[in-house]
């Protein structure tokens, strides 16, 4: 392997071009063009992609990655090249190894030489049998692995990304690699960081699970969004990071839309992770808890105090498969009482499609949701819309069968001359079920994960530094002991007035962060926003165990709601089947907070 012959001592300004596959194609030509970026990075995978991917290469040998990468580089190879702009991007999915031959082949074309190199062995598919002799369990319910998989992907880190820097790559195009590991990789390539500079690797993990969403740092999703400008033209994110691994700044291109301040960016730290103390990544074990923001000018907030400790021995590897067969769909109801008429119209339609059903001696539903939009039934017990006079009932149902929802796909129309007046939008035509496909999770020991560089179809050698880690640190729960006056007169309020909020997913288990809006009202949230209050307020989604994390750093609590997401990705029948809403449904909760604490906050 090529060595780093010098190490770099200005800063590094890594901007990130999209949160997600299918975000926008301008965040790349903004960073490019605007961003005075040193890399570009991409993230498109999430867990449901790389079972959509592995279907499409099921159907084409050369498919199974994003093809929008290779068109999105190829329109600025031209300026990549002359500023010298690196490129690092998980866009490979399950076929990697096809994405740098399409872009190589792409830039060939255009009569431009960049390297192109690619990383793979997170691809575990062919060593599934061998999984399931030993007995893997899933790693959240227990359950045995399927008899058949759609994906085997590992989480690889950082490590073989940098191996491909230090080999000559300016782009770097990888499979299943955790979110982060696209920014930490040209962290460690450029500054020279060991391997066992743990906080360095955390700060450089933050980096990246800060820029890792796209515009969600950078205003996107703002709980106060009225204060947000420029939704048509949205800034994306630029990591400056520094040499000495201490802290980085969080920025955008100058004259672009969005908001850069602590709390947008607290908002993204807390975004879909679990204990702050222990975010388990392949290269470091991340400890956010005591994470300090800081407004460092307009539009820039420097981030510091990430603390790291030795990696985990385990890789976690995401495996996905089919369950059956499912079918979304809604309409719209309008007049007098049209929450009632949607609930029952709902009901006839799957009565009705039931006794169909049983006509033809066909088993029943194995899952039915119906979910009145409009009525708050999101809600459960705290809608309070129930009277409007104009709402969207979605229905939903899986079935062992596609012939089974397609039957119920046709019946839905019918509602419309048989059932309540005002019934309507069907414009869009009708729905077609699609394959329910489920998440299976579980750990193994990374020395047998293997990967691999190849730049520009020479094989580059690997060796991968780990070091094991000794004992596991514990987790520091919430710092219950401030003291809070409660002899102070109050005032109720919603939790919205006194914090900021975001949620997330990962599989089946939901997370909400709750961000205070002074220091001073820390502790008094603090002792309100129990386990048992937000078990008791989000009973109507959360049916698993409710825990409760600390990040004093930034005055947050982060809560995971376990067994709330219905299943989660497209294995729930719900209309959130990712908890983003959740966040929002919890900042309604009214709490009792002291008057003082309230007359100055904006």
């Amino acid at each position: 392997m090529t060595q780093q012959t010098s190490i770099r001592t200005k800063p590094l300004r890594i901007g990130c071009a999209t949160g997600f596959w299918g975000d926008s194609e301008e965040g790349a030509t903004q960073l490019v063009m605007r961003g005075d970026i040193d890399y570009l990075v991409f993230d498109f995978l999430a867990e449901i992609t790389m079972s959509l991917l592995a279907r499409a290469r099921a159907k084409k040998a050369d498919a199974g990655y994003a093809p929008d990468f290779v068109r999105i580089v190829a329109s600025l190879a031209s300026e990549i090249k002359s500023r010298g702009i690196k490129i690092v991007s998980n866009a490979g999915g399950v076929n990697p190894r096809a994405c740098g031959e399409a872009l190589a082949q792409q830039l060939q074309s255009l009569g431009i030489a960049l390297n192109v190199a690619v990383v793979e062995g997170d691809d575990l598919s062919s060593r599934a049998e061998e999984f399931r002799t030993a007995g893997v369990r899933e790693m959240f319910s227990g359950t045995a692995m399927p008899t058949q998989l759609l994906s085997v992907n590992a989480y690889l880190g950082a490590q073989p990304i940098a191996a491909a820097l230090a080999g000559g790559a300016d782009i770097v195009i990888t499979g299943r690699v955790v979110d982060s590991a696209v920014t930490l990789a040209p962290l460690v390539h450029e500054f020279g960081w060991s391997w066992t500079d743990w906080d360095k690797l955390a700060t450089g993990s933050l980096a990246g699970h800060v820029i890792e969403c796209g515009t969600q740092s950078t205003g996107g999703l703002f709980t106060d969004w009225e204060r947000v400008p420029g939704w048509d033209n949205m800034g994306f994110p630029i990591a400056e990071c520094e040499a000495s691994g201490q802290s980085f700044v969080l920025t955008k291109p100058a004259g672009t839309g969005g908001l850069v301040e602590p709390a947008t960016v607290a908002e993204q730290i807390i975004y879909e992770i679990g204990d702050p103390t222990a975010y388990l990544l392949p290269d470091v074990i991340c400890d956010f808890s005591n994470v300090k923001l800081v407004q460092d000018g307009p539009d820039r907030v420097r981030v510091s105090s990430a603390r790291g400790r030795p990696a985990p021995a385990t890789y976690k590897v995401s495996a996905t498969y089919s369950d059956g067969w499912r079918l979304l769909t809604t309409l719209m109801i309008g007049g007098f009482d049209a929450a009632r008429k949607a609930q029952r119209v709902g009901e006839a339609i799957l009565q009705r499609t039931r006794r169909m059903f049983n006509d033809r001696s066909w088993p029943d539903y194995s899952e039915t949701s119906l979910e009145v939009l409009g009525a708050e039934s999101t809600y459960g017990p705290h809608a309070r819309t129930r009277d409007s006079r104009e709402v969207v009932l979605k229905i939903s149902a899986k079935h062992t069968s596609r012939e089974a929802l397609e039957l119920l796909a046709r019946e839905i129309a019918p509602s419309a001359t048989a059932m309540a007046q005002g019934i309507t939008g069907f414009a869009g035509g009708r729905a077609s079920p699609s394959p329910v496909v489920r998440l299976f999770s579980f750990l193994t020991n990374r020395r047998l994960i293997k990967s691999s560089v190849k730049l520009n179809d020479a094989s580059l050698a690997i060796v991968e530094i780990f070091t094991p880690q000794t004992a596991a640190a514990a987790s520091i729960q919430c710092c219950d002991g401030q003291v809070v006056d409660d002899q102070a007169p109050t005032i109720t309020v919603p939790l919205l007035r006194v914090a900021h909020g975001r949620s997330g997913d990962k599989g089946d288990m939901a997370n909400i962060g709750i961000i205070a809006r002074s220091d001073a009202l820390y502790p008094v949230l603090l002792k309100i926003l129990t386990e048992d209050s937000v078990r008791h307020y989000m009973a109507h989604v959360a049916h698993g165990k409710v825990t409760r994390y600390s990040l004093p750093g930034f005055n947050a609590i982060n809560f995971t709601l376990e067994n709330a997401l219905a299943g989660g990705g497209v294995a729930s029948l719900r209309y959130d089947p990712q908890g983003k809403a959740l966040a929002q449904m919890l900042l309604d909760i009214e709490v009792n907070i002291p008057a003082t604490l309230i007359e100055n906050l904006p």
